[in-house]
Parts: structure tokens; C-alpha cells; sequence
């Protein structure tokens, strides 16, 4: 470990706090070592807010470590008993908040024996979220174990009002270790020996440099337009630099969205034509020409040229499209062995450079060779850092085509994907008559076949190019014709302790910063390769600290780092913001850690903790005013319960009933979300829930089960405050369904079942209180008698399964008429749909069916016109077939569908 690293991890390994550390430092070396401190059976840590790639990094390390006692990962895989015994065991434990706090709550977990918690992400923690929950449940029984918090983002501790503070009381800690790169013995320990670097410095052509110009005008022309149209709007963090940064536009919608819906719809499109200019001006100095042209010029369709907000009329904007057209022409020559244009397309600069980057090591590698012995060098690794996967592939591209012949088929590959989308418009606007009168011999339908064989080739392409692409590429380097070429290698094919044979070269990996989304991904990679040169393609300020770090560590091997970067450019002013920022951001920690009042009980660790109170009037305390609003001892009354389905600890509201000191018991339940008193029974829905409920129906179960268990049931909706509400937009509705579809399916629900009470809440907090008061005065719910309910519908349901084919069930519930309590009559006493059209109506009273046959009939009517509606359309041929099948089919066992012997829907 370095000397900060063994700093840092003795201050937080004496004494619990909350650590944030800059991004790059390796704070996962210091999180490793703790690991292995507490890695034992006689401790029984539990580590919350990993992801599953950062547990697979530590479980490797600790294996090559030879640590005896490695960690477990417990997911929904280990059964609540086989879980018990793990938490008997002991060890370090991940875990998903979701299940600790259930097993907490349960009291499956020994809390007394629980040596402390570690907590990754800290700045993510809120005392609503699931691991405030499961932190609080551990601070009130367990006063001597630990809770050690990390945090590498600095910046997120600088939003809202004494955040760091608050963060730190929900964590139950009271020190603050802020670890900045300016940090005196951080900076001390990384200057010790660093890599050799070496800055190309690299002039963006004339056309690049217009462009840059020109999108930089219309960025200023849109921010100004957000500040002429909202002059009341804070505005100040509105700029074109900020513009830049990736969390801007993150930023700037927590900012907007509580007043979303006092914006005009002008403020609304500039807002989403910011983004896109932004998005546009980061892609010129990252990709190609022809791929910058292409997604320029998705932008001239009909649709948005319509609904933007007025830049595209901008003399900037016409200068933006013409040059980056110019950029991908050139100077065309016409070809006699192609219909297409022998284009001359602008090569990025960066390419040139990187090839002599590669020239120059393949020299040095040589030399290198040459002068020691042969069996004591390792084979060079070149490492190549990109931003994304699509770079990775056009690295990929140009080393191993060269750039001219990789461009020429990447334009003639988006140049017959235009004719062919054209063709296929041009086709699809022929009446439907002259498509019957062609036959299939015809030109006609042979350019048909042709262009839809085509397109289906294009969508391939297009689905390779929207992520498909690989983020890691291994090339072998050789010399033709005097220009570095590659060619792919399989990473079996090389071994990390090859030695290097005479005129070998060296082997290049292509990754970009975080490989498969893995944060550590940079971090694994030196490990395992061991590059001597690393050629930073992007700026990326998180990267070139780990390349330190790897350095400081690794003292034995001198890396030789290539950084890349267009001098004023958008890429440079972005890479200084970050810096800026980030340096902000901890100058603004240590400001609010020299002013900041802890509380001397912040820890938890005494009983007169008010964090641990649950707010400061408890539920079912009685307050009396007679005497100053002390708590009435006397008129305490009983301790108040709320049952909770298992289902519910996904969300927030869970934890804020608790925190109002209403105790939670989590039970599966099959008939509702929440049981506040016997009669009482909740049903929680978001307003995107409670919409897809309407249109599937769902929901009219769900209030049939509570109608008829529950004598006062209620539907629960919570919508965001801080976002605009209304069902009459089409804010929360997809495109293709009406608002006042889900208004009048509301209606219809409270007129079919008038005692469902409906309640709208603005957020968790104001349903916690809700709850509270709905509580007061009222007996306390049985959990045996909650958890009954509905059970007998869960073994008919389990016995369903094992006698009846199960699609045949799903189908025959779904028709009018069919309950839970008459369904297994209809299936032991009926066989098929169409015998149950020939019963009379003295046998159908017999199966307890009295509407069965109304709904039968205009069932059949129904979906007969609709599956000729489908078939005629052309649109779900497979879904008439489908459906046919399943309405002969037998319902006893598992026969398989018998086709029709008619194939017309209109016959049928």
C-alpha cells in the first residue's frame, strides 16, 4: 500500500467515518484491506452498495491473497433458512439491502453479533432509502459495532442544503476524512515515481474548427433563449463550459422538474435541443467524419425540423451542415467499377498520431530487444484507452483496414442503407390493390422481396452499430509497406509471460475506461497485462490517476504514457472542467468540515440518539398540551403495527413508517400492500402502476380480492411533488393510449366498487403520516390472519397448476363470468370452449355459471372481429392461429393444440 493508502486505512480501521476520497485514487485497495482484516469466522461484517462486478474483483484478489475465509454474496438463491446459518457462520457478507432489511425485521439475523457494517457509495445514502433502513434496525439493538462509509464523489456531497451532514447522520457516523489529489501526502506519494508522459498536442483541421465555431454559436444562442424566456429561473450554473460536462444535463433537470410544468413548451424543446447540440459537438472530436455526418444529418428529418426551437434557420447551423457534408466528399471522382463516388473523406488527426505513437514504440520495442537477453524480456503490451465501445470499434477499423479503405465502406455502407430506406417508403406508399395485382413473378414483387431482404440486412447492421460492438480488442502489430497494419488475435493466444522472440512485436489492447460497465475494469486490466506503454486516445481524469497509482505501486516496471488531445478544443475545456469542479467540490468539504456541528450521540451509540428516536413525537405516544407538550407516560398507548408485503421493501415507504416509530411486520401477503387494522387494507400504486394495472385489468382483481376481504379497502396512488401531475396530458401515458382512457377506467372502477376509497399522496413522507393517522384509535391487525388470506386462492392455484394445462386456466379465467370460486368447476365438468357453447343453460346453472353464456357469446364475437381486423392488416397473422389452437383445446392435461380445419378467420 502507498502512504496515503496505509494513512487512510488506519484512520478509518481506529475510528468509524465517512470517507471521500477523489475518483481514481484506488480506494478499492484500502476497502481490500479491510476486507481482509475482517475476513474471519469470528467477525461478521456485511458490506452493502457493491455492484456485482466490484464483488468479483474482491473475491479474486482475496483468492490470489490466499485469504482462507473468502466472503459470500447473498442473493434471492439462499432460502431464509439457508441464510440463518450463514449469518451463524460468520465472515464478510455482500448483500442487497432488500434482503438484510427483511431478515432484520424478522430478527433472522443475530444483531448482537453483528461486528459492523461497510458501506460503498455513501453519497447515494438517504435516510428513506433501504440502507438508512437496515443501518437504523442495527444502531438500535448493537451499540458496539462499527459503520464504515466510502464515498468517491465528491461533487454529489455539494448538492442540496448540508448534505454531507445529513448523509452523515443517516450513516450514524461523526468523522469526515476528505482525501483530495491536492491532498499534501497523497501528492507527495504520487510524485515519488511517476510514469513518463508524453503530451501530443494535436491541431484540429479547418473543418473541424468551423464546426466547433458553429455548434459553439447555437450552444450560446439556446442558453441565452432559456435566460431571455425564464428570467426568473436561477440560471447562473447555466453556461456553455457547464454545458459540457456530463452531469450538466442531469443537474439542470433535478433543477427544472418542479416547475416543469410552468414552462412553455419553447423552454422545454431549447432545453432538449442543449442536450442534443452538446451530444453533437462531443461526437466531432471523437468520431469519424462519416459517422458525424450521419448523425448530423438524422437531424434534417421532417419531425424535428418542425418541432425545434428555431436554431436550424441560423446562418451557424447551414454552415454546420455544409462543412461537415464537405468533411465526408471531399473531392469526389467518378469510378467506373462502383455506381457510387469514389469519395475522399477526412481522416481524424488523432489516427495520424496514433500510428506514429505506434511507430515509434514498435521502435523502441526493437531496440530493446536487441540489446537485452531474449529470455529475460517480457512481450510489450500496449494498452489503448478509449471513451466508449463505437471508438473501440473504429480503432478496431482503421488499424486494421488503414483509414481511406475504412471510411470509403463505411460511407458506401450508410449510402445504400439511404437508398434502400428510400426504396422501401417508396414502396410501402402503393395502394393495396396494385400490391394483389402484382404477381410473384413480377419486377414489381421481385423489388419488394429485394428491398425488404436488404432492409432486414440494414437493421442488423444498425443493431450492431447501437451497442453490439466489443469493448476490448487484442491486435497483433506487423509492418507492410512501411504503415503499421494489424491483424485480431485471440487473447489465448497470449500468454501475459510470453517472452519476445526476434522481430516480434508488441500485442495492443483496445478497452475502453470501463469495460463492460465494470468501475474497476482499468484497475484489473493493469494487473493482469502489465502494459509498458499506454496511449490515453481519450481524456478521462479517473484514468490517468489509476495509471498513477498503478506507477506508485509498481515501481519495478517505468510505464511510458502517450496522452492525446486536440489543443482548443471542446475535449480539452471539458477535461479542465471536471478538474475544476472536482477541486470545488472538496474545497467546499473542507469549508463545511471546519463549520460543521456534530452532535455528540450522532454515532448511535447512547440511547439518547435522535436519530434512533424516530422522529421526535413517537407514534402512539400521547403529547399533552396541559403541560408544556411533554409525552404523557400514562396515556402511552400500544405499540403500533403496520404488516408490510415482502414485495414492498423496493421501495421508500417501508423505512419511513418505521422512522415514525410504527413497527413493521413483513409477511406475504396475496390480498393487498399494507394492513394498517383489520379492516384497513392498502393498495399501493405509482402513477406509471397504476396505469398499466388499468389497462391490464389487474387492478380490477386486486379491488375485487379487497372488497370482498376487507370492509374498508383502499387504493393508494403517489405521484412525484417535484415533478407536474396531471391525467389530462400525456406526461405519464405512452403514445398509443388516450389520457382519458385511464380517466374514465378510474371511473368506472369506484362505480363498480363504491367502498374502495381512493387516496392521492405527493410522496412516501406524507404516506407514513397518512398511515399514522389512519392508525390512531384503531385495533392493531393479526399477521396470521393477514397472511390467511387469500392463501386458499394460492393452493387452489398450486393444485390448478398441477391437473389443468396452465395456459388453458390463464385463458379460461380471463373470460366473463369465471371467479375464483367457479373456475374449477368449469374445468373438471367442461372440456373445451366450444363444448361449453352447446351446454343448455340448465347444465351451465349446474357449473355456477348463470352469465357465463352472455359473456361467452360477446367474448366470441369480440375477438373473432378482432382477429379478422389482425389478419386482414397483415399485422399479427400468428395470434389468429395461436388463439384458434388454445379454443379447441382440451383443458384436462397437457395435449397439444389441434389445428382448424378451416383457415379463414371469416369462416371461422
Amino acid at each position: 500500500m502507498l502512504e496515503y493508502e496505509n494513512q487512510l486505512f488506519l484512520d478509518i480501521l481506529h475510528q468509524d467515518g465517512l470517507v471521500v476520497a477523489a475518483k481514481g485514487l484506488g480506494l478499492e485497495s484500502v476497502f481490500l484491506s479491510l476486507l481482509k482484516v475482517y475476513s474471519d469466522p469470528g467477525n461478521l461484517v456485511i458490506v452493502l452498495g457493491t455492484s456485482s462486478k466490484e464483488e468479483e474483483f474482491y473475491l479474486s484478489q482475496l483468492e490470489v491473497d490466499g485469504v482462507k475465509h473468502l466472503p459470500r454474496v447473498i442473493t434471492n438463491e439462499y432460502s431464509s433458512s439457508d441464510r440463518e446459518i450463514v449469518y451463524l457462520e460468520g465472515g464478510v457478507l455482500f448483500m442487497s439491502s432488500r434482503i438484510l432489511v427483511v431478515d432484520l425485521l424478522k430478527e433472522k439475523v443475530p444483531i448482537a453479533n453483528i461486528t459492523g457494517f461497510m458501506v460503498c457509495r455513501a453519497h447515494s445514502i438517504l435516510e428513506s432509502c433501504q440502507e438508512a433502513f437496515a443501518l437504523r434496525l442495527y444502531r438500535q439493538k448493537n451499540k458496539t459495532g462499527f459503520i464504515k462509509a466510502f464515498s468517491s464523489s465528491a461533487q454529489s456531497f455539494t448538492v442540496g442544503f448540508a448534505q454531507v451532514e445529513r448523509v452523515m447522520k443517516t450513516l450514524f457516523v461523526k468523522n469526515l476524512y476528505l482525501w483530495p489529489r491536492f491532498h499534501a501526502t497523497v501528492h507527495a506519494s504520487l510524485e515519488k515515481l511517476k510514469p513518463h508522459l508524453v503530451e501530443l498536442h494535436i491541431d484540429m483541421t479547418t473543418a473541424m474548427l468551423q464546426i466547433q465555431a458553429a455548434l459553439l454559436d447555437l450552444m450560446n444562442f439556446t442558453v441565452k433563449e432559456i435566460k431571455r424566456c425564464n428570467p426568473t429561473l436561477d440560471t447562473d450554473e447555466l453556461t456553455v463550459e457547464n454545458a459540457l460536462s456530463k452531469s450538466f444535463h442531469k443537474i439542470l433537470q433535478m433543477q427544472l422538474d418542479p416547475m416543469w410544468n410552468q414552462l412553455s413548451s419553447k423552454t422545454k424543446q431549447l432545453v432538449a435541443d442543449l442536450r442534443t447540440l452538446s451530444h453533437i459537438l462531443v461526437s466531432l472530436t471523437r468520431y469519424d467524419s462519416v459517422t458525424f455526418n450521419s448523425q448530423l444529418s438524422a437531424l434534417r428529418a421532417m419531425d424535428y425540423v418542425l418541432k425545434n426551437s428555431g436554431w436550424m434557420l441560423l446562418d451557424a447551423a447551414e454552415t454546420l451542415f455544409l462543412v461537415a457534408k464537405q468533411r465526408v466528399l471531399g473531392q469526389p471522382k467518378e469510378t467506373a467499377e462502383s455506381d457510387l463516388l469514389d469519395v475522399n473523406s477526412e481522416a481524424s488527426p488523432k489516427w495520424a498520431a496514433l500510428t506514429e505513437v505506434l511507430k515509434e514504440i514498435n521502435k523502441a520495442a526493437k531496440s530493446r530487444a536487441r540489446t537485452e537477453v531474449a529470455g529475460g524480456v517480457s512481450l510489450d503490451k500496449v494498452l489503448i484507452l478509449v471513451e466508449d465501445n463505437r471508438i473501440c470499434e473504429q480503432l478496431k477499423q482503421y488499424l486494421t483496414l488503414g483509414a481511406n479503405e475504412m471510411l470509403v465502406q463505411l460511407y458506401k455502407r450508410l449510402s445504400r442503407r439511404k437508398i434502400h430506406q428510400a426504396q422501401f417508403r417508396r414502396t410501402a406508399k402503393q395502394s393495396p390493390d396494385k400490391k394483389a395485382e402484382s404477381s410473384g413473378n413480377s419486377p414489381t414483387s421481385k423489388n419488394v422481396n429485394t428491398v425488404e431482404t436488404e432492409e432486414k440486412q440494414e437493421e442488423e447492421e444498425d443493431d450492431a452499430e447501437n451497442g453490439e460492438f466489443q469493448e476490448s480488442y487484442m491486435l497483433s502489430q506487423m509492418e507492410v509497406d512501411k504503415d503499421i497494419k494489424m491483424e485480431v488475435v485471440k487473447s489465448e493466444q497470449v500468454e501475459l509471460n510470453d517472452t519476445i522472440e526476434e522481430n516480434q512485436p508488441p500485442i495492443i489492447v483496445i478497452q475502453t475506461f470501463k469495460k463492460y460497465g465494470d468501475p474497476v475494469a482499468l484497475s484489473r486490466s493493469l494487473r493482469e497485462l502489465q502494459p509498458r506503454y499506454v496511449v490515453m486516445y481519450d481524456a478521462d481524469m479517473t484514468s490517468i490517476r489509476r495509471i498513477e497509482v498503478y506507477q506508485s505501486e509498481h515501481p519495478e516496471s517505468q510505464i511510458q504514457v502517450y496522452f492525446l488531445m486536440y489543443v482548443g478544443s471542446v475535449e480539452e475545456q471539458a477535461y479542465l472542467t471536471t478538474l475544476r469542479r472536482e477541486k470545488e467540490a472538496f474545497s467546499f468539504l473542507i469549508k463545511e468540515k471546519a463549520s460543521m456541528v456534530v452532535e455528540k450521540d450522532q454515532d448511535g451509540l447512547s440511547e439518547d440518539c435522535l436519530n434512533l428516536s424516530r422522529d421526535s413525537s413517537k407514534a402512539g405516544e400521547v403529547v399533552n398540551t396541559r403541560k408544556g407538550g411533554v409525552v404523557d407516560l400514562q396515556a402511552k398507548s400500544q405499540t403500533l403495527i403496520i404488516i408490510v408485503d415482502m414485495r414492498e421493501f423496493g421501495s421508500e415507504l417501508p423505512s419511513l413508517i418505521h422512522k415514525r416509530g410504527i413497527e413493521i411486520d413483513p409477511l406475504t401477503l396475496q390480498v393487498g400492500d399494507y394492513i394498517l387494522t383489520p379492516e384497513i387494507c392498502v393498495e399501493r400504486k405509482s402513477v406509471s402502476d397504476l396505469i398499466g394495472s388499468l389497462n391490464s385489468g389487474r387492478l380490477y382483481n386486486q379491488a375485487l380480492a379487497m372488497t370482498r376481504h376487507y370492509s374498508k379497502p383502499m387504493l393508494l396512488i403517489e405521484f412525484d411533488q417535484n415533478r407536474p401531475f396531471a391525467l389530462q396530458g400525456r406526461y405519464y401515458v405512452s403514445n398509443d393510449i388516450a389520457s382519458n382512457d385511464i380517466t374514465a377506467k378510474l371511473q368506472l372502477l369506484t362505480l363498480h366498487f363504491p367502498k374502495l376509497r381512493i387516496v392521492w399522496s405527493p410522496s412516501p413522507y406524507a404516506t407514513a403520516q397518512l398511515f399514522e393517522e389512519l392508525k390512531q384509535g384503531r385495533a392493531e391487525p393479526d399477521g396470521a390472519t393477514a397472511a390467511a388470506i387469500g392463501a386458499d386462492l394460492e393452493s387452489d392455484n398450486l393444485a390448478v397448476s398441477d391437473k389443468y394445462n396452465t395456459a388453458i386456466h390463464d385463458f379460461v379465467s380471463k373470460l366473463p363470468g369465471i371467479n375464483s370460486k367457479n373456475i374449477r368447476s368449469v374445468l373438471n365438468k367442461g372440456q373445451s370452449l366450444d363444448h361449453l357453447l352447446t351446454l343448455s343453460q340448465e347444465r351451465a346453472v349446474g357449473l355456477r355459471v348463470n352469465s357465463l353464456f352472455r359473456g361467452i357469446y360477446q367474448f366470441a364475437f369480440t375477438t373473432h372481429v378482432a382477429m379478422y381486423t389482425f389478419d386482414k392488416n397483415r399485422m399479427a397473422t400468428g395470434c389468429f392461429q395461436t388463439a384458434t389452437a388454445l379454443y379447441q383445446c382440451r383443458w384436462r392435461g397437457t395435449e397439444e393444440p389441434q389445428p382448424l380445419a378451416t383457415s379463414s378467420p371469416r369462416e371461422t
